[in-house]
């Protein structure tokens, strides 16, 4: 599999993430490496945020929600199309912290 398919099913559900960092492990493609790093930081982004906001409003779990959502989407065009565009403001740090993966 090549690091562009393994971008792109990097970014399809968890298990997707899962298969793909796998794959990558045992033959690695810093394309892929890029968009595993970034779907993560994502996710973990996601995840946080929403569960933050939640606790304070539902209209800004909301918010944050379909932001989320459209890093996601920028994030799998990008992968689609063969550019490394990082996740805006935030993408550098996920390369960063999760530079190992």
């Amino acid at each position: 599999m090549n690091g562009k398919a393994k971008a792109i099913l990097a970014h399809i559900t968890i298990i997707g993430w899962v298969i793909a960092l796998i794959l990558n492990m045992k033959d690695r493609d810093e394309f892929a490496s890029f968009y595993i790093r970034q779907y993560l930081g994502i996710m973990i982004a996601g995840l946080l945020g929403n569960l933050a906001l939640s606790l304070i409003s539902t209209t800004a779990a909301m918010i944050w929600g379909v932001i989320i959502l459209i890093a996601w989407l920028i994030s799998l065009i990008s992968a689609v199309t063969d550019k490394k565009n990082e996740t805006p403001v935030i993408g550098q740090y996920f390369q960063q912290w999760f530079k190992g993966l």
